[in-house]
């Protein structure tokens, strides 16, 4: 019985391989032989999650052919990645993936640390702060107040309860939207609220447009479920989107779903103005694209001079083109699983059905202390908070990488909780394999993007400030020396640090 679970095409695995940087050479060095060149490759791949755990990948002369050197050397390259722990194979049954024994298991999303690691490793790899107290506290006391008729009933809001339905809609009609409950759906969080669409609108091998760069779980979930991922660049720098390649893509690819970040993009930190707004609105419209617009960093305005352009989904109030989705992870604690939806009714209703082969509802209790920090003023009073935690935050940071990494490039957004960094040349997906054995954990660009594109990037969140932010430039920059001598075998034991 084969032991692979999936597989890996030799020309996908050859654009992947191909969008990596080469690793530098040190001082008076010579360059690796090519087979150790391509073992290094598809060994950081598989450590990144970008070729999964268990994949089959293709045969030598298949990716020989694909990559442009001999059989000899893919099956070198195979023996090294054999003897390493990264590669398993069984006569007739091919060749797959592994990881070598106490080695962890590659995420292929972003997730967080475990607790029990946050003494010797920074964690720069989750855009999360914590919580806003002591409103997270005042929230659940409030809840709890409130639970006892709930408790009466069972429990089951597939909808999501009525007074949190009622209290999204009328925040957004406070913002010009005129909007019903019944235009709303209450989720496990943002992500469960995109995967119920993706599920609905976009069966296995429908084609969704995605910015590119976008958020990487997102991305991930949306390949899991069996999309065709159509990448549409942005414009340089804090521009948005350029409309005139999502015109393009929207006229000649036709996708079933685009998703689109307009507020502080992520990983960017881009603002989509007004006009850009209603462009895309019109040009998915005229192509028949139901779009969906992730809001989950609408309220994450770090510089209070910067005026906020009207949502999206005023320029669709009815919510037959635009989806909305909305959470208060991001803009209050990522504890708080809490998501919506604002679409038109039939299609909230249709969300609503599919969901009893889900996951039947969002936990009660916290659909209570959301509603009841929306109805007391304690939600703005949160934001607030989480608004100066991350402007000081992006401030202390962006200073350290300046200070620490001048050959490193960015552009400060004005809200968010996310830096897009170019590394100066330096691969992205190495700074990341060589930053965890120094003690910090930073995603590099190709988790942002489709197949490898963005290896000269990392994000780095708003998440840390003051000495923290300090010590892991100086993280950062042992690991960008370390990478710029070609130096990466070594390794330097991560230091307890305590802030």
């Amino acid at each position: 019985m084969a032991q692979w679970t999936s597989a890996v095409g030799a020309s996908q695995l050859a654009r992947q391989l191909q969008a990596q940087q080469p690793r530098p050479a040190g001082p008076g060095s010579r360059r690796p032989p090519a087979y150790r060149a391509l073992a290094d490759g598809i060994r950081l791949l598989v450590l990144e999650g970008r070729v999964p755990v268990a994949a089959r990948l293709p045969a030598e002369r298949e990716l020989a052919l694909a990559v442009s050197v001999s059989r000899t050397t893919v099956a070198a390259a195979y023996e090294a990645l054999r003897a390493e722990g990264f590669l398993e194979s069984r006569r007739g049954a091919g060749s797959w993936t592994a990881v070598p024994a106490g080695h962890p298991l590659p995420a292929r999303g972003l997730e967080p640390l475990p607790p029990e690691s946050l003494g010797s490793v920074i964690d720069l790899g989750t855009a999360a702060l914590p919580a806003p107290e002591p409103w997270l506290t005042r929230g659940v006391q409030g809840a709890l107040g409130e639970l006892a008729p709930y408790a009466h009933t069972h429990g089951d809001y597939p909808a999501g309860l009525p007074a949190l339905r009622q209290m999204l809609a009328d925040r957004y009609t406070a913002l010009g939207i005129p909007t019903m409950p019944e235009q709303i759906m209450v989720t496990t969080g943002a992500m469960g609220a995109i995967d119920a669409i993706c599920h609905l609108f976009a069966g296995r091998g429908e084609r969704i447009a995605v910015e590119s760069p976008s958020y990487a779980n997102i991305l991930q979930l949306m390949r899991e479920a069996g999309a065709r991922l159509v990448p549409v660049a942005m414009a340089e720098g804090l521009a948005g989107w350029d409309l005139g390649r999502w015109r393009q893509v929207l006229r000649d690819a036709a996708p079933r779903l685009a998703y689109v970040v307009a507020d502080f993009h992520n990983p960017t930190g881009a603002l989509a103005d007004e006009d850009q707004r209603r462009a895309l609105v019109d040009a998915a419209r005229s192509a028949g694209t139901v779009l969906v617009v992730d809001e989950t960093m609408s309220e994450l305005r770090l510089d209070p001079e910067v005026e906020m352009p009207r949502r999206v989904c005023a320029f669709d109030p009815a919510g037959s083109t635009v989806l909305t989705v909305g959470s208060a992870s991001k803009a209050f604690w990522a504890g708080m699983r809490i998501g919506w939806v604002r679409a038109a009714p039939d299609v909230i209703r249709s969300l609503v059905a599919a969901r009893a082969y889900a996951d039947l509802g969002t936990p009660v209790l916290e659909q209570l202390a959301v509603n009841w920090l929306m109805r007391t003023g304690g939600w703005e009073e949160a934001v607030a908070l989480r608004r100066t935690q991350a402007r000081e935050n992006r401030d202390a940071l962006v200073a350290a990488v300046r200070e620490q990494l001048p050959g490193w490039g960015f552009d400060v957004p004005h809200g968010g909780l996310t830096l897009w960094v170019r590394t100066g040349g330096l691969s992205g997906s190495r700074l990341a394999e060589v930053g965890e054995r120094v003690g910090v954990r930073v995603p590099s660009g190709p988790r942002f993007g489709v197949d490898g594109a963005f290896e000269g990037y990392v994000r780095l969140p708003f998440t840390v400030g003051g000495p923290v932010a300090v010590e892991a430039a100086a993280r950062l920059a042992a690991a960008a020396r370390l990478v710029g001598t070609g130096a990466t075998t070594g390794t330097d034991a991560p230091r307890t640090f305590v802030a």
